[in-house]
């Protein structure tokens, strides 16, 4: 199948209310019935701000963030028009891919 691997780049203080964005990103995936979404946690990052972002042994709140899902091209544009909704702002990347599932038990 074709589609996109789209990559958002956040910050664990980041919020979109009153939740973390990473996690709101998660649960708006979720939402949408899109299966496959991971949360990464990253050691430093550079931010948009331009300034130096890391994890800290007594403070994680600046800790840089990722999640990645990979999306048909219909669910990436159901995604986009939620993010656009929310006024979700979030910087992200987004690359065409080929996916699917190799080694499948036949049914």
């Amino acid at each position: 199948m074709k589609g996109y691997q789209v990559t958002f780049f956040t910050g664990e203080s980041r919020r979109h209310g009153h939740v973390p964005m990473g996690r709101w990103l998660v649960e708006a995936v979720q939402s949408l019935g899109i299966r496959g979404a991971t949360l990464n946690t990253g050691v430093q990052g550079i931010g948009r701000d331009g300034k130096l972002h890391s994890a800290h042994f007594f403070d994680l709140a600046d800790q840089p963030v990722e999640v990645m899902v990979v999306v048909s091209e219909a669910d990436g544009e159901r995604l986009f028009s939620l993010l656009e909704r929310e006024e979700a702002n979030v910087f992200y990347v987004k690359t065409p891919v080929e996916f699917g599932v190799v080694g499948a038990p036949k049914a």
